[in-house]
């Protein structure tokens, strides 16, 4: 009888030998010392020697190996033996001590009928059937504390150990009948046999269903939502396809002439309605609510949905911006397509801010209107389904009409942060029928907090860009006005010498010059105002030649500026930077050496090497000059000065600049004996830009350039 067995008791005891083992390693590692946990360990250990013990059998049957899978065998059915009455023992059923002694007995005579030796039973048809039959009252010894073990729950505690009764029950049942067939027949059904590891590697996973929804049996499993929901859709893909190849060789061979055409036409339309079912939000909201529903205790794996809900917000402005990002972020939580945000504008209403797989609306709310009030004040999360049927259980709310007549719109969530509303989200109606109990509730006003302080988050930065706008426009302005300060002192001291010196002509040919000047300054100042273009970058500027300039448009003043020559041997060269911010900045400096300097004294600019590498330059007064108090504390500061009608930012600009350039500047004064400027900036290597056009030429100065003073 050894040859009849086939290959596929080889495989099938074999892959229940791996599956018994993994799942023996899985309970190893979670196993935290409960005696529950250890006897179900115990019984998956042996259930792995079982179903090696056969499966060398099947591939090289002998009379020693028949007896050492029948020995496993015994201990096998001991083991689970001993799992069901350890968990019968709290129930006060192993008092009558009638599980224990029947099964101590049962599994004693199956050991006895698996090590009798094989010529005491020849010729005796009765003493052939004695294992079997003993193995049979095996059967039904389980399927009774089976039995006994889901009676004896209470109704309220059955959900936890219904997988395992579930499992252990059709295993006996499949034993029962194997064993009463081959009773009838005074020998085993080799096909049976064949697939009976299979049979019982089929209840692992209910067995672990149970050990995870069981935290008293002290195993530490965890059973991932995800793993189930995509293994069971596998698992009915796989199925289905099946069906479809079946119907689909039926077709072809019991159709004639056109049998395999349309087995053809059935296959592909199988393939496209599976890729329909695939592709359908729908149908995997149906599978995984019907998962969450009938397999774990809770609806929602609190952790998983935390990390993907807190991923959706903080990845927002890849795909969807954060508005969409929030209603994304909690449709998925009730499996509802998309819907709508509404959020508080300037004017106190409430407006569609973003919107997801639904229309846009016009439709606004007061803050002070009964939704809102409503809202703010309960916290709720309003069901519109609901509403229309026990309005009565909210209260005095009354809906606005438009959102009665929103279309598809089903959960008005409130969006509450720090104790002040900041928005709703309309959802729409969901893909499957969705029950919304205290769980999802619960979870969901969670998630409107967290989603609340994300949009609360979003509207302060706004305001706070908003409000780095308008600074930074002021100072815009402040740069502006400075400057026209400036060229109005020009111009009135033009005036003023214009009544001594009108009939000299180098006069008015200076006149001239300085008009041109001041009106092409007053163009690029007005252009600041009107254009906005990005920050050009820094170029080649002759600092000797920038410098002439300066002096020369200020040649009329008294005293006026003298630049020393740069001497035989220097290598003063180019720096890189903004030619006419530039100029404008160390005109700055000429001009408030100029301002605190007596007509009798004088003004000095000297150009040189400095030591460092830098192109250093000098600025030397014979002025007041400052305290080093006032230089420490004042100087560098906008908006302090010392001079009338000053306003206290060309130094302020003067430094930012300076600093920005990678230079630096340093000043040297004493009160009564005049100030020296020190401006060290980098100069410009010969692989650097080519050199930018004359100061006139070039563009004027931005607002974004002034801003980054």
């Amino acid at each position: 009888m050894f040859a009849e067995f086939s290959a596929v008791a080889v495989w099938g005891y074999g892959l229940a030998a791996a599956a018994y083992a993994v799942f023996a390693l899985y309970l190893l590692g979670a196993w935290r010392g409960g005696r529950a946990g250890g006897a179900l360990l115990l019984a998956v250990g042996l259930s792995v020697l079982w179903a090696l013990g056969a499966a060398f059998f099947a591939w090289a049957p002998s009379v020693g190996l028949m007896r050492l899978a029948g020995v496993l065998e015994v201990l096998r059915v001991a083991a689970w033996y001993a799992f069901l009455l350890v968990l019968l023992q709290p129930l006060g059923l192993a008092r009558a001590r009638w599980p224990v002694l029947v099964s101590v007995a049962l599994v004693l005579s199956m050991l006895v009928s698996v090590l009798l030796p094989a010529e005491l039973l020849a010729g005796d048809p009765a003493a052939d059937k004695f294992p079997l039959g003993v193995f049979l009252a095996g059967a039904v010894l389980g399927l009774v504390l089976v039995e006994q073990l889901f009676r004896g729950l209470p109704t309220d505690s059955r959900w936890g150990l219904k997988p395992l009764c579930l499992g252990l029950a059709a295993g006996w049942m499949f034993e029962l009948y194997f064993f009463a067939d081959g009773f009838l027949f005074a020998r085993l059904d080799p096909d049976v046999w064949s697939v009976r590891g299979l049979v019982h590697a089929m209840v692992i996973p209910l067995i672990a269903v149970s050990a995870a929804r069981n935290p008293a049996w002290t195993l530490c499993i965890s059973v991932s939502r995800e793993v189930v929901f995509h293994s069971t859709a596998l698992a009915v893909a796989g199925a289905y396809l099946l069906v479809i190849a079946a119907a689909g060789y039926y077709v072809r061979y019991m159709g004639g002439d056109w049998g395999r055409a349309l087995q053809m036409a059935l296959l592909f339309a199988g393939l496209l309605l599976l890729g329909l079912f695939i592709g359908s939000g729908a149908s995997r909201a149906r599978l995984r609510v019907l998962l969450n529903k009938h397999l774990f205790p809770y609806r929602y794996d609190y952790r998983t949905e935390w990390l993907r809900f807190t991923q959706a917000l903080s990845s927002a402005g890849d795909a969807l911006d954060l508005g969409q990002s929030v209603i994304k972020a909690l449709s998925d939580l009730v499996e509802s397509p998309g819907g709508g945000l509404w959020l508080r504008n300037g004017e106190g209403r409430y407006t569609q801010h973003s919107r997801l797989n639904t229309p846009a609306s016009a439709a606004s709310e007061a803050e002070d209107g009964a939704l809102c009030r409503f809202l703010e004040a309960r916290e709720w999360v309003v069901s519109l389904e609901e509403f229309r049927v026990r309005r009565s259980h909210y209260g005095e709310l009354v809906l606005p009409e438009w959102l009665l007549r929103l279309e598809d719109a089903w959960l008005v969530i409130p969006l509450k942060s720090a104790g002040r509303l900041v928005g709703f989200v309309v959802l729409n109606a969901p893909r499957t029928p969705f029950e919304i109990n205290w769980e999802v509730l619960d979870l969901l006003k969670t998630a409107q907090r967290q989603a609340a302080s994300y949009l609360a988050r979003m509207q302060v930065t706004e305001a706070l860009i908003e409000a780095r706008k308008f600074d930074s426009f002021n100072r815009m302005s402040a740069f502006v006005v400075h400057d026209l300060k400036n060229l109005v002192a020009q111009l009135s001291l033009m005036l003023k010498n214009a009544e001594r010196h009108r009939d000299n002509p180098e006069f008015q040919q200076d006149m001239l010059e300085t008009v041109a000047h001041v009106e092409a300054r007053m163009r690029g100042l007005m252009s600041q105002l009107q254009e906005k273009r990005s920050i050009e970058a820094p170029r080649p500027v002759d600092l000797h030649a920038m410098l002439g300039r300066i002096c020369g448009a200020k040649r009329s003043q008294r005293p006026a500026p003298t630049l020393a020559s740069v001497p035989e041997g220097e290598t003063v060269s180019e720096v890189m930077a903004h030619a006419d911010r530039l100029e404008r900045v160390l005109g700055h400096v000429v001009q408030n050496a100029l301002d605190a300097t007596p007509e009798s004294g004088n003004v000095t600019l000297n150009l040189h090497d400095g030591e460092d590498g830098s192109v250093c330059l000098e600025v030397q007064d014979s002025g007041c000059g400052m305290s080093q108090a006032f230089i420490r504390e004042r100087l560098s500061r906008p908006f302090q000065t010392t001079k009338e009608g000053g306003m206290g930012l060309g130094v302020y600009e003067t430094s930012q600049y300076i600093r920005e350039l990678g230079g630096t500047i340093t000043y040297d004064s004493e009160e009564g004996r005049g100030t020296r400027v020190e401006i060290r900036l980098p100069r410009r290597l010969r692989e650097q830009a080519a050199p930018v056009p004359a100061a006139s030429d070039a563009p004027p100065h931005t607002d974004s350039e002034i801003l980054r003073a």
